[in-house]
């Protein structure tokens, strides 16, 4: 049955989480020296082989957990929890500081070759925070109908992530580095406080409070 409040929880959730404004400047490095045809390409590439990878885990993750005899509600926790430390590094600009090193490395290693599926699909579009955002999300729409609308959801962040990457050169010189610190801090602190939501959701459902 559709549920807007979980549409708008899924949909805040999950952009917050890929983080298109701060995927943005990084997209601009690993780019560097392509035409914007290439860059759409890379764009593109990456965002769908990202989007395969979340829908996977929308429509198993939570029948891995039952096959490791994990509780929704134990993730929801682990996963709240690591989705604070995401925000937290939002917060204190650590995270798009991680995520450059991680985009130096691949450069060096693999001279902009299939950057579009690492590391751009994984591990900055489809990382652990997204990983297990989207299932812990799934817990939320448990019939085949709802994970189709969740999956939906996926489509559309990955497609607005799309967007933001092919004009990622105007927005980055609209924003500036203050508009770029201004919005990843206010992204974290929206983060955090659903982070804590999934905690407490998860308590309540482990011990059934």
């Amino acid at each position: 049955m559709f549920d807007i409040d979980h549409i708008v929880n899924a949909t805040t959730t999950l952009l917050v989480t890929i983080d298109p404004p701060g995927l943005a400047p990084i997209f601009l490095g690993l780019t560097v020296g392509m035409t914007r045809a290439q860059r759409r390409l890379v764009a593109l590439r990456g965002s769908i082989i990202a989007f395969c990878i979340l829908a996977v885990f929308a429509l198993t993750g939570s029948a891995v957990l039952s096959l490791l005899g994990i509780s929704i509600g134990a993730f929801r926790i682990a996963g709240g929890l690591l989705l604070f430390w995401i925000a937290f590094e939002m917060i204190f600009e650590r995270r798009n500081e991680r995520k450059e090193k991680t985009s130096e490395v691949a450069i060096t290693r693999d001279h902009m070759h299939n950057i579009a599926a690492f590391p751009l699909a994984l591990p900055l579009i489809a990382g652990p925070g997204a990983i297990s955002a989207t299932i812990l999300l799934a817990g939320s729409f448990p019939s085949a109908l709802e994970r189709l609308e969740l999956i939906g959801v996926l489509a559309a962040c990955i497609g607005i992530l799309f967007l933001s990457l092919v004009i990622a050169e105007r927005v980055d010189r609209f924003l500036g580095a203050t508009g770029r610190a201004i919005l990843t801090r206010l992204l974290g602190v929206i983060l955090a406080a659903l982070s804590v939501q999934f905690v407490v959701d998860g308590v309540r459902s482990a011990f059934s409070l």
